[in-house]
């Protein structure tokens, strides 16, 4: 209980002392950037390279304040696509420590020492153009986030450890190869156009423990370095403003004039009724009688004429006069009394003396034709133009 005690006060004094030197870093290198900063030329696309250096922690478990940080370093290669979003290949490594847990003097542990590379594909995301207003800063936060493959080899001290009753698996000497998943942040400080000086800690899981040769395999990895710029696009200078100059103009201007041109239009429309034999009632009429009422307030001089007729091969002339008269009537007395005037009415008959149809059947009719006179407008257009003077710039 006292190892454990004493080994989380290290840890959190060692902490500490790294909180003091970022802050340090910081209120140094912002104040140079912020000094130098011009944010023309600085804006993405463009390419970098990163060297760093630092530290990396397999976040085993130790019982013996046995410490198990190393040494590590990273190279990375990318491109910045917007303000916002860029990408980047990155390889870190090369040393190692783990700890093995005796299986006899538990909680005694010893360490064992191993090569590794992660190899990993990250996505950046710079935090303040995503919540700020301007395209460039001089301090930069990037958000990473990436998925690569962890490679591991010379386990020749775990396998000793193994054969000396230390819990461990895996421990033969080949190299072992898996899965690995990165997350983390990295301030980036812009010391000049080309070069920003960045420190960056990164959270790594891999895939199982064929990778470090025990159960714990979460790394820390904590970096610093600098990183080189390329490929910047200059920024175009603006132009000096120009006084504008105008000068007035005489335009002609066309346009489409609508004219109207009365004419007089002549309408008429047929109604025939027809009958079964002796018959002469004026029946099943009102749509009929709508139309000619609708067609007489459409046009003007307006005339109405009735012909009536009786079929040849029935009855005798003097009946077949009698019926095409009858007929003649009705039909008149049913259009006065829907409304038209008796005064434009001619009215005849014709008995069977005339059959205006081939069908015998189709004789016993009365025939009944309406004509008149509209007023009609066409309208048409005429191209025609005005003047009209203006101002126009020249510059």
């Amino acid at each position: 209980m006292f190892n454990m005690l004493y080994y989380y006060t290290k840890t959190h004094i060692f902490m500490k002392k790294m909180k003091t030197l970022f802050a340090a870093a910081l209120l140094v290198l912002g104040g140079a950037a912020t000094a130098s900063a011009q944010n023309e030329d600085r804006v993405p696309p463009y390419w970098f390279i990163s060297a760093q250096g630092g530290v990396q922690n397999t976040l085993n478990k130790d019982f013996n304040n046995k410490k198990t940080f190393t040494p590590t370093a990273a190279l990375s290669f990318g491109r910045m696509f917007s303000p916002v979003v860029g990408a980047r290949l990155n390889f870190n490594g090369i040393w190692n420590k783990a700890t093995a847990m005796s299986t006899i003097n538990s909680p005694e542990t010893a360490h064992y020492k191993y090569n590794y590379l992660t190899s990993s594909a990250d996505l950046l995301i710079n935090l303040c153009n995503v919540f700020g207003k301007k395209d460039y800063y001089p301090v930069n936060l990037y958000l990473i986030s990436g998925l690569g493959l962890y490679h591991a080899w010379h386990n020749t001290e775990a396998a000793d450890l193994a054969n000396q009753a230390y819990h461990l698996t895996n421990t033969d000497v080949k190299t072992r190869n898996t899965f690995n998943g990165r997350a983390g942040l990295q301030m980036a400080v812009d010391l000049c156009k080309h070069v920003a000086f960045n420190l960056e800690g990164t959270y790594n899981l891999h895939a199982g423990d064929q990778t470090s040769f025990n159960k714990d395999n979460h790394q820390f990895v904590l970096l610093a370095g600098l990183t080189y710029k390329f490929g910047m696009q200059k920024a175009k200078a603006e132009p000096a403003p120009v006084e504008p100059v105008y000068e007035t103009r005489v335009d002609t201007i066309w346009y489409d004039d609508v004219k109207t041109s009365p004419r007089v239009e002549g309408g008429d429309m047929t109604w025939n009724v027809f009958y079964e034999i002796r018959e002469s009632e004026f029946s099943d009429a009102d749509a009929q009688l709508a139309k000619i009422g609708a067609f007489l307030k459409d046009y003007r001089d307006c005339k109405v004429t009735v012909k009536s007729y009786a079929d040849v091969e029935t009855g005798n002339p003097t009946i077949n006069l009698k019926y095409s008269e009858q007929r003649m009537q009705k039909a008149v007395e049913a259009l006065v009394e829907a409304g038209v005037s008796r005064d434009i009415i001619t009215a005849s008959h014709y008995g069977d003396t005339v059959q205006p149809f081939a069908e015998n059947d189709k004789n016993r009719v009365t025939i009944i034709t309406a004509t008149g006179l509209k007023d009609v407008k066409d309208t048409y257009t005429v191209k025609k133009f005005r003047t009209e003077e203006k101002q126009v710039r020249v510059n």
